[in-house]
């Protein structure tokens, strides 16, 4: 078989697991009776996320570099940190409550990477001069680890947004317990409302981690079950978005470095530069609300919400839009 046939069957593959797995994580969310459907979600991902590996390495041993030098490439490079890092989630947590949300996000990533690019733009190509580097590995694949994460992370905090619109919902404290009221709290499962009085609260084993630090929640108009479910959510956010920051203020020191090695000087203002300043500014603000402020709840969701679409922009936006020393990695 050749890449080209390769590369049709594993794409497509990809994405109609993908596609299936969505569907299975929504169905587990309207009938959680059903434990079949959860093991059936984790599965899903796990073989998409295989799928996309092979497609990545057979590219990468047919082109001799590693394949992020085109946007086909580096869309199902996203597609796959997103899915890792949904079973990276599931995994620690015990919660497969993310699958509703990341499942769309990596379904829609693989279908515009497989169904909406022209041909020319899904194949290898040598790489241009600059690119011919470690670096290459050692920058963008973490550069672009950190978008999955947070870009995960983000889509938690918009479903949090969702889930408590118009609601009255106070989330006192920090979720890695920093900053916050270590008394009495109440700490909710799915099954209902469990009041602890102890100065260590957590959340009961169930379908739902044992994620929660001390919380206090205010929330007089929220059923138990989406008190529950916005705590999840918010905490799982919180703790994506604690793990992608890192990442990418890595990604960004390593780009400054090959930027000197490549052109002389550490940073230019380049349009790709300033977007992944304002990214780590976005996100920076957010963890600060967090940890130093003991936020939570919807005011750094909205943070993290705006920081979804910030990451979008730097990721594909100003290479589609703008010109620079990066537009040539991808459009030009």
């Amino acid at each position: 078989m050749d890449l080209i046939t390769l590369q049709s069957t594993l794409d497509n593959l990809a994405f109609g697991i993908l596609f299936l797995t969505m569907l299975v994580y929504w169905s587990s969310a309207a009938f959680p009776g059903l434990p079949f459907l959860k093991t059936a979600g984790t599965t899903g991902m796990a073989v998409a996320n295989l799928a996309i590996a092979t497609l990545l390495g057979a590219r990468w041993l047919e082109a001799g570099y590693f394949p992020l030098s085109n946007l086909y490439e580096s869309l199902f490079f996203l597609a796959w940190g997103v899915t890792a890092i949904h079973l990276f989630a599931e995994i620690t947590t015990e919660s497969r409550l993310a699958g509703v949300f990341t499942a769309p996000l990596a379904m829609g990533i693989t279908a515009f990477a497989a169904l909406s690019l022209p041909p020319e733009m899904q194949n290898s190509a040598p790489l241009v001069p600059a690119l011919k580097s470690n670096w290459l590995m050692m920058h963008v694949s973490v550069m672009m680890l950190s978008y999955a994460t947070l870009m995960v992370g983000s889509v938690l905090a918009i479903a949090f947004l969702l889930l408590t619109r118009g609601q009255d919902v106070s989330l006192q404290g920090s979720s890695y317990g920093i900053g916050g009221d270590r008394q009495a709290t109440e700490s909710l499962n799915l099954q209902g409302f469990s009041t602890v009085t102890d100065a260590e609260p957590t959340l009961e084993m169930g379908s739902v981690a044992t994620l929660a630090p001390p919380t206090t929640i205010d929330s007089p108009t929220l059923i138990p079950q989406t008190l529950t479910l916005a705590e999840t959510l918010d905490n799982l956010s919180y703790r994506i978005i604690g793990l992608g920051f890192p990442l990418l203020t890595i990604g960004i020191i390593a780009g400054g470095v090959w930027a000197n090695e490549a052109w002389g000087s550490y940073w230019s203002w380049d349009p790709k530069e300033t977007w992944a300043l304002i990214t780590w500014l976005v996100f920076a603000a957010y963890l600060h609300a967090r940890i130093t402020k003991g936020w939570q709840g919807r005011k750094p969701a909205l943070l993290a919400a705006g920081g979804f679409v910030v990451v979008w922009v730097c990721y594909l936006g100003v290479n589609l839009l703008g010109k620079g020393l990066h537009s040539y990695g991808w459009f030009l």
